[in-house]
C-alpha cells in the first residue's frame, strides 16, 4: 500500500466519491503560449474520454505513420476522466492525414488543429483547468464551506498524487527494483521510473516540512518560487518583505526534484532544509549518477479561480486551475475523505 502523507488543516469535515463517471473529472490543458501558425509540427488539441494518454498517442501514430518519438506532449492525463490536451506531430516530409478519422471510435474529439515550429515538450504547458463533481457528499455544510475557504486562500501541500506512483505504489516498487537490479528497460519505462523516484523523494522532503510546521514558510537558504511560474531565487536572508510575500502566497518555498546540481544550496551556509532524507539517500545517489538535472517544485499548491457550487442532488461541483504538475487529488486530500467511484463499482482502474 502507498503511504499516506501528513496533512495540514486538521480533521477532514466530510467524505465523498469522485470519478463516479468520466464526466465527473474534467481537465483542460492550457499551453500558456501562442502557436505561430506555421512550421513542420502539427498541433492537435484533442478531447479523450475513458482513454489513457499512451493509447491516444498510439492512435495518432498509427493514423499519421509518425513514430512515437516524433510525437510530443506536455503532460499525461487520467484515463477515468474527460480530458483535453495538446499533442504535436512532426510532419516534415510527410503527408498530413485526415485527423477527423481519430473520432471514429467515439472516445476522441478533435477540437483544434494548428501548426508550430517546435515540438511540444514535457511540462511546458502553464496550467490545467479542472471541473470536478463530488458525489455522496457527507459532512456539515458550514464545515465544508469553511474548509473550502481555507484551501482557496491558504492552499495545500503540493504533494505528487498517487497516479505518479501507480496503484498501491506499484510503479514506485517496480522503480526501486529496477534501481537495484539495473536491467535494461524501454525509454518510456525509464522515464516513468525516474519520475516515480523523484516524486517520492520530493514527497518525503515535503512531509518532513509539514511535520515541522514550516511547509509554507520561507527559511534562510530556501529556494523561493513565484506563484504560477517556474521562476525562482535563493533566499539568503528572510526579510519582512519575504515573509509578507510568502504570507500572501506570492512566493512559495521550493524543494528539489532531485538530480545533478546544487540541491544542497543551503548546505553551503550550514543549513539543511534541502538535504536528502536519510532513508532516500540511495535514490538520490542513483538519480545523480543517472545524470538527471536538478529542478525545483513549490511546497505549496494554490488553486487559481477556485469556485464551488452545492447542487440540488447533493453533489458538489468544484472548478479551479492548477499549475502544470500539480495534482487535484492533493487538494481534495485536504478537503474530504474521498474514494474513487469507478473503483467502488468495479470499473477498470487503469490510469496514466
Amino acid at each position: 500500500m502507498m503511504q499516506q502523507w501528513p496533512g495540514v488543516w486538521g480533521q477532514l469535515p466530510g467524505s465523498a466519491l469522485i470519478r463516479c463517471q468520466p464526466e465527473d473529472f474534467q481537465v483542460s490543458e492550457h499551453l500558456g503560449f501562442e502557436l505561430c501558425g506555421e512550421g513542420e509540427h502539427c498541433f492537435l488539441y484533442l478531447q479523450k474520454r475513458q482513454l489513457n494518454s499512451a493509447d491516444l498517442l498510439q492512435r495518432v501514430s498509427e493514423l499519421s505513420s509518425v513514430p512515437l518519438r516524433d510525437i510530443g506532449y506536455s503532460g499525461l492525463k487520467d484515463r477515468n476522466a474527460v480530458t483535453r490536451q495538446w499533442l504535436s506531430v512532426g510532419m516534415a516530409g510527410r503527408e498530413e492525414p485526415d485527423w477527423r478519422a481519430l473520432e471514429a471510435d467515439g472516445d476522441i474529439d478533435v477540437l483544434a488543429i494548428e501548426r508550430h515550429a517546435r515540438k511540444l515538450r514535457r511540462g511546458v504547458h502553464r496550467a490545467n483547468r479542472f471541473t470536478l463533481v463530488l458525489r455522496e457528499l457527507t459532512g456539515e455544510r458550514a464545515a465544508l464551506e469553511q474548509r473550502l475557504q481555507t484551501l482557496q486562500t491558504a492552499g495545500a501541500p503540493n504533494y505528487f498524487g498517487e497516479q505518479r506512483f501507480g496503484r498501491g505504489g506499484s510503479t514506485l516498487e517496480q522503480a526501486r527494483r529496477w534501481m537495484r537490479g539495473g536491467r535494461r528497460i524501454s525509454r518510456q519505462k525509464r522515464s516513468l521510473y525516474f519520475s516515480a523516484l523523484r516524486a517520492y523523494v520530493f514527497n518525503r522532503m515535503l512531509a518532513l516540512r509539514v511535520e515541522r510546521g514550516d511547509w509554507n514558510q520561507v527559511l534562510p537558504g530556501d529556494v523561493c518560487m513565484l506563484q504560477g511560474t517556474r521562476s525562482h531565487f535563493t533566499c539568503e536572508e528572510v526579510t519582512d518583505d519575504i515573509r509578507a510575500r510568502a504570507a500572501a502566497a506570492d512566493i512559495h518555498p521550493g524543494l528539489p526534484l532531485w538530480g545533478r546540481g546544487q540541491a544542497g544550496i543551503a548546505a553551503r551556509s550550514g543549513l539543511q532544509q534541502a538535504d536528502c532524507p536519510a532513508d532516500c539517500r540511495d535514490i538520490c545517489d542513483f538519480l545523480e549518477a543517472s545524470g538527471l538535472e536538478l529542478a525545483w517544485r513549490p511546497t505549496r499548491l494554490l488553486a487559481d479561480d477556485f469556485c464551488w457550487q452545492f447542487c440540488d442532488d447533493g453533489a458538489l461541483q468544484l472548478e479551479f486551475s492548477l499549475s502544470a504538475g500539480s495534482y487535484a487529488t492533493a487538494l481534495l486530500a485536504e478537503f474530504v475523505q474521498y474514494k474513487e467511484g469507478y473503483r467502488e463499482s468495479g470499473i477498470s482502474s487503469e490510469q496514466d
